[in-house]
């Protein structure tokens, strides 16, 4: 692939149709965060990726797996395996991919945007229904995440979907 440019966004409400667009059903284990390099199973499909340093911009590399090499490898990741399903969401004239996670992140949603240039990512105006820019908040990286011991809180949120898993399971 080489390199990847894109944006991280919160969200403060789900789109009416969601239900309308394509989806995958992605699982991930990280074997090392720094570099990071990671194990995916996208639907049926089995990829390594290697992921340089950066948040806007930054090198990534895939690399095609069987299922078995997949499953051989992701037993051995540290830490948290992360699910979720992405929904792909034309805005043309890019795609936002917009990650709805599973436990134990639930109810966390992000969406994401990539794009051919770093000028394109920095003068995107994002649709009304995106949140926060969290573009630069290592809390929001799946590899950070992976590693993160969850805490269990009795008390119900008190902030919006995205917000209540930042306050209440991401703050050191």
């Amino acid at each position: 692939m080489g390199k990847e440019i894109e944006r991280k966004f919160l969200v403060k409400e789900l789109p009416a149709s969601l239900n309308e667009y394509p989806y995958h059903e992605l699982e991930q284990g990280y074997l090392n965060t720094d570099p990071v390099v990671r194990v995916r199973k996208e639907d049926e499909i089995y990829y390594l990726t290697y992921k340089g340093k950066g948040y806007i911009e930054k090198e990534e590399y895939n690399l095609s797996l069987n299922e078995d090499a997949y499953n051989h490898l992701v037993a051995k990741a540290d830490g948290n395996i992360i699910s979720k399903k992405r929904y792909l969401i034309p805005c043309e004239p890019y795609t936002i991919e917009l990650d709805i996670f599973s436990e134990p992140f639930a109810p966390l949603v992000i969406a994401e945007v990539e794009f051919p240039t770093l000028e394109e990512a920095k003068s995107f105006t994002p649709p009304e229904w995106f949140g926060e820019d969290v573009t630069g908040d290592y809390h929001y990286s799946n590899s950070y995440l992976s590693q993160k011991k969850i805490k269990k809180h009795k008390q119900k949120p008190r902030h919006n979907v995205s917000g209540f898993i930042f306050d209440y399971y991401l703050r050191p």
